[in-house]
């Protein structure tokens, strides 16, 4: 049953083809027993025409409603009374009705509205009253008005539909390009933990492995420690890498299988300018105002610009350079600063990101702070060093 209908909606010429020869037999069954008035040839060409309409409907339906709206004038100017075929006009005002074009669905309203009063005036019923004649003029226009109305709500419904289905085209296009989005936003977090775990770690190994061989023969102990400290800071950095990359690895929903380190916050700074001093860059931490719990998003930008701003201090700094780490609790938010006194990168490094372009630091720096609505200025101190000052508010977000 479902592949009849399937054939039938991709073949509606020939299913009104069907419909207009099966009219078209019955029409010439009517001409055959003489019902009617008006010319034999007359009644088979307007039989034929009319059949043609209801054939030909869905391809050309303006062009049809014409040939009706012609063949009607035709059946009352040579007297040719209404038969059977003239069934066709119903159907081609319920096609034009349905259709877009509106100059063609009003002239077939006031068409099928004047169709049966000129019928009622050109073939009146003999010994008929006018009130009856009137009344049965008002009964045969319900027929053309009924087609015309559903017609027309069937173009209503479509147009819902086709509403219906662009704006669900629409959403799905906006949700792709939401999840590309949101995508690329969490590509970016992680290329920037990515770089601050590196960078930090990464650093903090070559500085001690620097120191290390350069005492490793005059002081077996320090160059000891020293490696101590880079396999401690390397084991840290593949932890950190194992976590990030093990959300990547997790399938939604699923289960990984690992047990991951809680994200750093505000706590674990005085950690940082521990192992920082151990790598031999003397800081300074200060913190004023009562410690409160913050936003995890805020702590961790925290702790992600402080490590940054750190790094950069040794890679950037030069020789015999120190630093200091402040933080100032206010009633709406965490300030940081931090600074150094050493020569401070050139300022093509923290304006356009790196000599070569590939610099990310203040990049990220810049983009944490946005994330969680803060601000951030970072540039040459007077006098020397470099300083990072940064205002986070109480409530994540932009």
């Amino acid at each position: 049953m479902q592949r009849l209908y399937d054939f039938l909606r991709r073949h509606p010429t020939g299913v009104d083809t069907f419909w207009a020869l099966l009219l078209l037999g019955l029409s010439a069954l009517s001409i055959a027993e003489g019902s009617g008035q008006g010319p034999t040839a007359l009644k088979v060409l307007a039989a034929f025409a009319l059949c043609a309409v209801i054939a030909l409907r869905r391809r050309w339906p303006e062009k049809m409603l014409l040939l009706t709206a012609a063949t009607g004038v035709g059946q009352v100017v040579f007297g040719v009374s209404p038969d059977i075929a003239d069934f066709a006009m119903l159907v081609i005002i319920y096609t034009v009705a349905s259709g877009n074009t509106r100059w063609a669905s009003r002239f077939a309203l006031v068409g099928g509205l004047l169709a049966a009063p000129i019928s009622a005036v050109r073939w009146p019923a003999p010994h008929s009253e006018v009130g009856n004649a009137v009344l049965g003029a008002a009964f045969l226009s319900v027929p053309f008005i009924l087609a015309w109305v559903l017609g027309d709500s069937m173009r209503t419904r479509r147009a819902y539909w086709a509403q219906l289905e662009e704006r669900a085209t629409r959403l799905e296009k906006e949700r792709e390009q939401q999840a590309k989005m949101a995508v690329t936003a969490e590509r970016a977090r992680i290329a920037r933990e990515l770089h601050d775990v590196v960078a930090h770690n990464v650093s903090v190994m070559v500085v001690q492995a620097d120191g290390a061989a350069y005492v490793l023969d005059a002081s077996p102990e320090q160059a000891k420690q020293a490696l101590e400290t880079i396999s401690s800071t390397g084991r840290k950095a593949l932890t950190e890498m194992r976590r990030l990359l093990g959300v990547l690895r997790t399938e939604e929903g699923g289960e990984s299988g690992e047990t991951y380190v809680p994200q750093p916050d505000v706590e674990q700074i005085g950690e940082l300018v521990e192992q920082v001093r151990g790598a031999g860059l003397p800081v300074e931490f200060t913190v004023e105002g009562a410690p409160r719990p913050l936003p995890s998003g805020v702590e961790l930008t925290a702790y992600r610009i402080v490590q940054e701003a750190l790094t950069n201090t040794r890679k950037h700094g030069g020789p015999d350079v120190g630093a200091s780490v402040r933080l100032t609790y206010f009633d709406d938010g965490l300030g940081l600063l931090v600074e150094d006194d050493g020569r401070g990168a050139q300022h093509e490094l923290y304006e356009d990101g790196g000599a070569d372009g590939m610099g990310h630091g203040l990049i990220g720096m810049r983009e944490r702070v946005g994330m969680v609505g803060g601000t951030l200025d970072a540039g040459p101190r007077p006098g020397g060093g470099f300083r990072i000052s940064v205002l986070l508010p109480a409530r994540s977000g932009r």
